[in-house]
């Protein structure tokens, strides 16, 4: 599939409803972050089971003639909550007992709905009530795509535990098929209350006081307080140089310092070895990977509860220092790692004439997040709490009231060696996110290839296994099977245990528009392996 090129603007999404809307809102005159929250909203109607406006949202914006600024929205573990209550109701396991990882007492705050009006109210030139239209319009009835039918289908026996899920999801009890008519009008009422009253609806007043009865009845911590205090953070993106560029991220307590590091560990290595994408390449950086989700897992924490020494992680000496410890013709079986998880999100980028960039992700964790529609808000509620946090003494991440969980949600962008913002991506995907995310830019930057060609390689990613008998190697390598028989034999000569994906089958569904900064011609990509497309004009 070629890449798609236009001058006066450019959206890459995973839903092609999304795609529309956002791609009308620039062709009328909007801007990069108008469409983002056109897209986004709509795609919170649309794409419900990864992105329900009960979720979390974080973006990086490009605007010309300001540094780039990040959107961190995302809420805290319900204040009135505590470690011994998610103790006595968490969920087992064979290491002992986990957060819930469904349910009432997995939700945390959602900054969803919170950032968009902060986007809007820093950048945007439209009014909320024109952008949420189209996604009003799309809850009162739009068609299942055979991917959104899916995921209700994969997520039935979940949705039936919830009333109010079941009712909406499931109606008359049945699973709807694909290119049957999905209607939220509940979720409708929800957002024309936004549309009038604005963002801040969402957290306090009649959308709050229901959300936050339905939660006491049904047995949550999340109040009617926790919504009122909630507050977008706004700042300064991490960053990182890579060959000439300036790679920036997503701050805490998201995990974009695990592609910064990553790539800091990738720049000890010779970038035209990395290009071939062979055997040493993909070892050289499946154990870089290894060593970033290791310091994410021993270091990072949220800022309010801990120091998370974040400049060090993602500095030059550091990666120096642990690049040492890769050995280039054999896995690391000893890396202290702990779980990675695979997550259902989604991700956006939108560009405008104007030389405004965005990239934007959002979520509600898992697929369904809580598996709970908030009562008649229509809001599907994330399970952002139950599937971030610890139970561990001693863990950085352990559980406490007020505190906002390290976020597998993460984006990135790029600027050239004067500044100038060239590219802007990302992924779905949990912890495959930064994984994916480094394999774009090391095909994009190293390899040369367009944004198209780099999204569509073949992929791979590095997990904790759990057969017994790989031990003492824990770790194992799922690639795909396009990689070919040569580059698989390699790996295993290397001891790296593999898993063999079909041909499209490694996941997530990447998005990524670069801008020329010279003719500012838009090239965008988009994933095969989701329902997406990129589109410009």
């Amino acid at each position: 599939m070629s890449h798609a090129l236009g001058q006066g603007g450019m959206v890459a999404a995973a839903h092609p409803l999304t795609v529309a809307v956002a791609l009308d809102v620039l062709r009328r005159g909007g801007n990069a972050v108008d469409a983002a929250v056109a897209g986004g909203l709509t795609a919170s109607v649309v794409m419900p089971e990864m992105c329900g406006l009960g979720g979390d949202l974080f973006a990086i914006v490009h605007a010309p003639g300001h540094d780039p600024l990040a959107i961190l929205g995302s809420g805290v573990a319900p204040r009135a909550a505590t470690l011994e209550q998610m103790r006595k109701h968490g969920d087992p396991s064979p290491t002992g007992v986990k957060m819930p990882f469904r349910g009432p007492l997995s939700v945390a705050v959602p900054g969803m709905v919170h950032a968009f009006g902060a986007l809007l109210e820093r950048f945007g030139s439209r009014r909320l009530a024109e952008l949420a239209e189209p996604a009003i319009g799309y809850a009162e009835g739009f068609p299942l795509t055979p991917l959104g039918a899916h995921f209700i289908a994969s997520s039935a026996d979940l949705l039936r535990q919830y009333p109010a899920s079941a009712a909406v999801f499931l109606p008359g009890g049945a699973i709807p098929q694909s290119g049957s008519i999905l209607r939220q009008p509940d979720l409708a009422r929800t957002l024309r209350t936004l549309a009038t009253q604005g963002t801040q609806a969402f957290y306090s007043g009649d959308i709050a006081d229901r959300m936050a009865a339905f939660m006491a009845a049904n047995g949550g911590a999340l109040s009617a307080e926790d919504l009122a205090a909630h507050e977008t953070v706004l700042a300064a993106p991490i960053a990182t140089t890579y060959r000439g560029h300036t790679a920036f991220q997503t701050g805490l307590p998201s995990q974009g310092m695990i592609l910064l590091e990553a790539l800091n560990l990738a720049e000890q290595v010779d970038g035209q070895a990395l290009a071939r994408g062979d055997a040493a390449a993909i070892h050289l950086l499946a154990e870089a990977v290894k060593l970033a989700y290791a310091d994410r897992l021993g270091y990072a924490v949220d800022p309010a509860f801990g120091a998370p020494r974040l400049e060090t992680l993602i500095s030059k000496a550091w990666a120096a220092k642990r690049f040492a410890a890769i050995d280039p013709e054999r896995a690391a079986a000893t890396v202290p790692a702990g779980e990675m998880t695979a997550g259902d999100t989604t991700y956006f980028c939108f560009a405008d004439g104007q030389g405004m960039m965005v990239s934007l992700i959002q979520s509600v964790s898992s697929n369904f997040g809580s598996g709970m529609v908030a009562g008649d808000t229509g809001i599907v509620l994330n399970n952002r709490a139950g599937r971030g946090f610890s139970l561990e003494d001693g863990h950085p991440n352990i559980f406490a009231p007020g505190k906002k969980t390290l976020h597998t949600l993460n984006c990135y962008s790029v600027a050239d060696a004067l500044g100038t913002p060239v590219l802007v991506g990302g992924t779905p995907g949990g912890d495959g996110q930064p994984q994916w995310n480094l394999q774009t830019l090391v095909a994009l930057i190293d390899g040369g290839l367009d944004v198209q060609a780099a999204i569509e390689a073949p992929r791979w990613t590095v997990w904790p296994g759990t057969d017994p008998s790989t031990l003492p190697n824990p770790y194992e390598l799922q690639i795909e099977a396009r990689a070919g028989d040569a580059v698989m034999s390699g790996l295993e000569a290397r001891g790296h245990i593999l898993r063999r994906f079909g041909a499209w089958g490694g996941g997530g569904a990447a998005q990524a528009i670069a801008r020329d900064p010279v003719t500012g011609v838009l090239a965008g990509g988009s994933d095969p392996r989701a329902e997406g497309l990129a589109l410009g004009f």
